[in-house]
């Protein structure tokens, strides 16, 4: 832009001040628009089918995450949760809930499902390891280097294709699908849920290096029946009541 014309353009401003104005407030309006249109989600997941929110059979509590292998805040997070159910010996449910714009977390996903069907635990130890390392893998060609060397410390003999009929994907969209059903909107979701609770049957945890531990007492409390000791003091009173 030349002098000339800049001067021009700042002696037309302010020889009209009331269009200065209405260009200003037009501005204003227009990133407050924005601002709502793209302002981030309200907190908290409105879940709209909770039938993906309880234990497996026969256990009282468990957690429920939804996570994509690419996202930081799912690696930051990711040993709180194993922490926890490691502690409390609950079940940790582990869905996949792709980003889109992820470029290698779907393959991540497909490849930990490969070795869930390897060896019982392969699999968690795999996505554990993912995001411990998540930094350095940066492409799907890092990625695959990264899996071939878990492979080899894990004694497991990677195929050439180890998805070729694409089943596990199939799966890994179907759990995208089950999140959406439920009402998640952004990793890590995560929940404590539990059965035949005196209490919530679900709470999600939004902080889980604050919140996670003290959830899980609470639910552990709610679903715990009452000792046998009190049992047995309420019938030997209720006999001599009678006597």
């Amino acid at each position: 832009m030349s002098r000339s014309f800049a001067l021009a353009c700042r002696s037309s401003l302010l020889s009209k001040p009331s269009s200065l104005l209405l260009s200003l407030a037009l501005t204003a309006f227009l990133c407050s628009a924005a601002h709502a249109q793209f302002g981030a989600p309200p907190a908290g997941t409105q879940v709209k089918d909770s039938s993906v929110l309880k234990p497996p059979a026969g256990a009282r509590v468990a957690i429920v995450e939804f996570a994509d292998m690419q996202c930081p805040r799912c690696a930051m997070e990711n040993p709180v949760v194993k922490e926890a159910a490691l502690k409390y010996k609950i079940p940790w449910i582990r869905h996949d809930f792709l980003i889109p714009g992820h470029i290698w977390s779907p393959i991540a996903a497909v490849n930990a499902r490969w070795f869930d069907t390897q060896r019982k635990g392969l699999g968690d130890e795999y996505r554990d390891q993912v995001f411990a390392n998540q930094a350095s893998i940066y492409s799907p060609p890092a990625l695959s280097q990264f899996t071939q060397k878990f492979a080899a410390e894990h004694h497991v003999a990677l195929p050439f294709a180890i998805d070729p009929q694409s089943k596990l994907a199939a799966d890994v969209n179907a759990d995208k699908a089950l999140g959406l059903r439920t009402g998640i909107f952004q990793t890590p979701t995560i929940f404590v849920v539990t059965s035949s609770s005196k209490g919530a049957p679900y709470i999600e945890v939004q902080n889980p290096d604050q919140d996670l531990y003290r959830i899980i007492d609470q639910a552990l409390a709610d679903t715990s029946s009452a000792p046998k000791s009190t049992a047995v003091k309420s019938v030997a009173a209720k006999k001599s009541a009678t006597k």
